[in-house]
């Protein structure tokens, strides 16, 4: 049982009202032209660029509780350091082409290099990716169980929290009111840990109360799924979060620093939400709902006050990846579908159909929530199943030598989704049993379409 005092409420009405606050007023400063409204001017420095790139990373915050719970330390080395590794490789090798080509969208890249057809299916797959949905769920979640709101009360007001100054002040209200999440979500979870160690200890307290494999890195799980987990995290090249920011970086230089220097504060953000999880199963072994280990530890050793600042990290946590995605998806239906279907000559009318693709992607996403409550599982599903269809399309956008022919690339996109998604359809009819039925889709994915892509090579040499 879950319960709030006056303090915690004050506390997390206190901290929705100054995301409003700084959402509508550095919207104030927004113009109407593209570069302004969709890129902040493509003027972010170091400072906002690394804020709102850690901050946006996280929004899946219980979906971390639950696998610390389950699997301890194995949730950092699948769902981490993989990401660290990409991340990386992201900045060295694609950050200032990015910054430099100067678009708007990964659809914008493709149509450039591989035609109308192939940036119409990359259109349709980061749709896909960057539903807010997911995100939108788990705020209304946390808003019923404090305030007690219906569920469909409680997913408007979470997307009114994410949204609403956003139509105004498309990316520069973003990246401000993310950037002042980033200082909450780190607030809360340092309280935390340190009333963890208060309660508990510390390592000694860990390694008598847990399970033998909760603190050894792979967890006891098979190579195979690890390797799965490293392979999942190359879709790190493909993220439309990534590609924005860089859009939106003063420089290339800013862009390469920002992300590497984003890794460091995402593995100090990795260290306190992995502990918390390890102290939430060893304090509360046999939960039914490891979902909620968050909630339920600081239930039982925060004391008010602290619990409603902790939450408030649990919400900065969400809603600053949850306006992100919004914008994105937003974004997609205003430039990558609307404004290619009116086939504007110019981008006058860009900031308008971002605000349709707004209001579209949030009226969605509260349908999806609440028609499909594990919209989060039919989410990485679905991530899962596009990925493969896009990410060489990506990369070799970028590197003239890795390109093929536009009919090429079009059949990979389809291949690679379609053999994915059959692969899935097989798996759960369990059509395929022992061995193979370890092998995740997206493997199947990328494998095809790696296949397709090498042979385009070989065709075009």
């Amino acid at each position: 049982m879950i319960s709030f005092n006056s303090p915690d409420i004050i506390i997390i009405v206190i901290f929705f009202g100054i995301v409003l606050l700084i959402g509508f007023f550095s919207g104030r400063f927004t113009k109407a032209e593209a570069d302004d409204y969709l890129l902040s001017g493509r003027k972010v420095g170091l400072f906002l660029f690394i804020l709102t790139n850690v901050s946006t990373w996280y929004g899946g915050i219980l979906g971390v509780g639950e696998f610390t719970y389950r699997y301890g330390v194995a949730s950092w080395f699948t769902q981490g350091f993989p990401y660290y590794i990409f991340a990386f490789l992201f900045a060295l090798f694609f950050a200032r082409k990015i910054r430099s080509a100067s678009l708007f969208t990964i659809p914008d890249k493709i149509t450039d290099t591989y035609g109308k057809t192939a940036g119409l299916i990359s259109a349709i797959l980061v749709f896909v990716l960057v539903s807010p949905a997911p995100y939108v769920l788990m705020t209304a979640n946390l808003i019923s169980l404090i305030f007690h709101t219906g569920i469909l009360i409680s997913l408007f007001i979470a997307v009114l929290l994410s949204m609403i100054y956003l139509l105004q002040g498309g990316f520069r209200s973003n990246i401000f009111t993310d950037s002042f999440q980033f200082f909450v979500m780190f607030g809360g979870f340092i309280l935390m840990l340190v009333f963890c160690g208060i309660s508990f200890g510390g390592y000694d307290y860990l390694s008598a109360a847990l399970p033998e494999n909760h603190l050894r890195l792979t967890g006891g799980a098979s190579p195979l799924f690890i390797v799965v987990w490293f392979l999942i995290a190359m879709w790190t090249f493909a993220d439309p979060g990534f590609h924005q920011r860089c859009y939106a970086a003063k420089t290339g230089d800013t862009a390469v620093k920002g992300i590497i220097i984003s890794i460091f504060f995402w593995a100090v953000f990795d260290f306190l939400t992995t502990s918390t999880g390890l102290f939430a199963r060893a304090s509360l072994p046999g939960l039914n709902q490891p979902v909620l280990s968050y909630p339920l530890l600081a239930e039982e050793i925060l004391p008010a006050g602290i619990k409603g600042i902790f939450y408030a990290g649990l919400f900065a946590t969400i809603i600053s990846t949850s306006n992100s995605f919004l914008f994105l998806s937003g974004t997609t239906v205003g430039r990558d579908f609307i404004f290619r279907l009116k086939k504007e000559g110019s981008e006058r009318g860009l900031k308008s159909y971002t605000v349709i693709g707004l209001i579209v992607s949030g009226l969605l996403s509260v349908f999806l929530a609440y028609e499909i409550p594990s919209v989060i599982e039919i989410w990485y599903t679905l991530g899962s199943l596009c990925i493969p269809g896009i990410i060489l399309a990506v990369i070799s956008s970028y590197y003239p030598r890795l390109r093929i022919s536009n009919n090429f690339m079009i059949t990979e996109m389809a291949a690679a989704v379609l053999l994915s998604t059959a692969w899935y359809i097989l798996r759960e009819n369990q059509v395929v049993k022992g061995f193979t039925f370890e092998i995740e889709p997206m493997i199947i994915g990328l494998l095809s379409g790696g296949l397709i892509h090498l042979y385009g090579i070989l065709k075009k040499k």
